[in-house]
């Protein structure tokens, strides 16, 4: 049997991201999470770009859908 690798598919939110979440999308595609796009798919990695770690200076992880203003790192874009 070939090897085959299956990616959690993450929750989609509407709340804004906090400006210092970085991932590949951002680079490739322009948007920070774009699901149809065929070179991201399955690829969900994000990184702080505080810390540049998968970890937020909170001591918490990095993703879109926990980035956002219920956290103590969290900076809007204003």
């Amino acid at each position: 049997m070939a090897f085959e690798k299956n990616y959690e598919v993450p929750g989609l939110t509407d709340e804004p991201a906090c400006i210092h979440l970085r991932s590949k999308a951002m680079y490739v595609t322009g948007s920070l999470y774009k699901p149809d796009h065929p070179d991201e798919e399955g690829a969900q990695y994000c990184w702080c770009n505080v810390t540049q770690h998968i970890v937020g200076p909170d001591q918490e992880d990095v993703n879109r859908c926990d980035c956002t203003g219920n956290r103590g790192c969290y900076k809007n874009y204003s």
